[in-house]
């Protein structure tokens, strides 16, 4: 038993209920108590005193591309289809080596962000590239995070008016194999579950419609999420309109791709008729406002899909379009530009908190175990540090989390376990795992 204390507690429940100096108590790898004041039960407990903390869900990342750990810095001034123009022969040189270092070191990275449970959206399957899935679900398990990796697929190649070349597609009855074989090996639908798969194809300009509709029916009948990127640039709203003559939404709707079992990757160019179709079908939205940012793609109206009921929650996107990988910073981000979209009541900070939280778990299905601080909900607790110079003199504890610069973490929990520790990571050693993360860089960038 752990029990957390002298902590402010921001619980993200449906009441808003937050305790300025309160506690939590973990059993085993479940919250059994949460409250206010000290908790007077437990003798024997391992107690952390929280003094100068605030405790809050773990974050929840509901988008990243790991692999692309190992390609920082490239195309720094492209926007997306020229990024992965330039990135895609590079990606195509990945194996199941330089897979295991990028995703530990995106997984890390995350940790030490405040992050619990994070998916990831790998879709480059090289022929010659070995086992991928296996060896970032390996590394996940090593540092210790929630996971939730989606099995992608790209089978609309440069030749068949694609973007990607052919060198990094798959036979489309190939890959819809491969992600039933990916459910069969590694999907875990019990409750309190560490591994989930979903079907990810890739996106509007990289699959066919026929890897795109049978990837859906595939995901319902074994009962698993769908996940894709959708209406992230202009182009891609160009590109549908000349290739498809509809919207990005309206190919998605017309494929079977809206419902409360999905979530896409980006959802920037809307309009209102999208946002109130996503509502209207509980579909869930990642929003990764530093990637947008990074490659000028645009800002989301999170307000409107708030208020049309969307669920939405947050995303790093992968590391070759957010070299930094924090998800903890995109709480801020989220905040300011949303406000830069809408003026300064556009979003507050505790929705903004929720976002990274609640909102995550809903995308992933996943809010009735995760994404507040309730007794009965899985233990996974960050409890981030409030009384260094960065946040000192913010008397609201929310607002130095969210406003305030990155917060260090005193203790991250992922199912009671300690993964992260006073700001070190307790499961893995950073500096092998970012020599691992070097070597593999250097690798892809000489493999020819």
């Amino acid at each position: 038993m752990i029990v957390i204390e002298h902590c402010a507690v921001s619980t993200v429940d449906a009441a808003g209920t937050e305790h300025a100096d309160g506690h939590i108590v973990v059993e085993g790898n479940r919250i059994v108590a949460v409250g206010p004041g000290r908790y007077a039960g437990a003798p024997g407990a391992t107690r952390v005193d929280g003094t100068g903390c605030l405790a809050t869900p773990g974050l929840v990342n509901t988008h990243h591309h790991l692999y692309q750990s190992a390609t920082r810095g490239y195309a720094q001034q492209e926007i997306l289809f020229g990024w992965l123009t330039e990135l895609y022969p590079v990606w195509a040189r990945i194996d199941a080596g330089i897979v295991h270092a990028a995703a530990a070191a995106g997984l890390a990275q995350l940790a030490l962000s405040g992050c619990t449970t994070s998916t990831d959206h790998h879709y480059v399957f090289p022929r010659e590239g070995g086992d991928l899935l296996a060896a970032e679900i390996d590394a996940a398990a090593a540092v210790g995070l929630r996971f939730h990796p989606c099995r992608g697929s790209m089978d609309l190649s440069e030749k068949d008016g694609g973007l990607p070349p052919d060198s990094v597609v798959e036979d489309t009855d190939a890959a819809l194999a491969a992600t039933k074989d990916a459910i069969d090996r590694f999907h875990d639908p019990s409750p309190g579950a560490m591994v989930r798969i979903a079907v990810a194809p890739c996106s509007p300009f990289s699959v066919t419609p026929r890897l795109m509709r049978e990837a859906a029916a595939l995901a319902r009948a074994e009962g698993v999420r769908l996940h894709t990127h959708l209406a992230e640039t202009v182009e891609e709203e160009v590109y549908c309109q000349k290739v498809h003559n509809c919207t990005p939404v309206q190919y998605a709707e017309s494929l079977g791709w809206l419902g409360d079992d999905v979530w896409l990757a980006h959802a920037v160019h809307l309009d209102s008729d999208a946002i109130a179709k996503l509502g209207a079908t509980g579909t869930g939205v990642a929003h990764c406002p530093s990637s947008n940012g990074r490659l000028g793609a645009g800002i989301a109206r999170v307000r409107d899909l708030l208020d049309a009921r969307v669920p939405v929650g947050l995303g790093v996107d992968g590391a070759a379009s957010q070299e930094a990988g924090q998800l903890g910073a995109e709480l801020r981000q989220a905040l300011y530009l949303a406000r830069l979209r809408g003026g300064p009541a556009a979003l507050t900070a505790r929705e903004s908190l929720a976002l990274g939280t609640m909102g995550g778990a809903r995308c992933l299905g996943r809010d009735d175990e995760l994404g507040s601080l309730e007794v009965g909900k899985l233990a996974d607790i960050a409890l981030w540090r409030l009384d260094g110079l960065g946040h000192a003199g913010i008397d609201d504890p929310v607002a130095a989390l969210v406003f305030g610069p990155p917060a260090p973490l005193r203790l991250l929990l992922v199912g009671g376990r300690a993964v992260v520790q006073d700001g070190t990571l307790s499961t893995v050693d950073e500096s092998v795992v970012a020599a691992s993360l070097t070597r593999a860089a250097r690798t892809l960038r000489e493999r020819r």
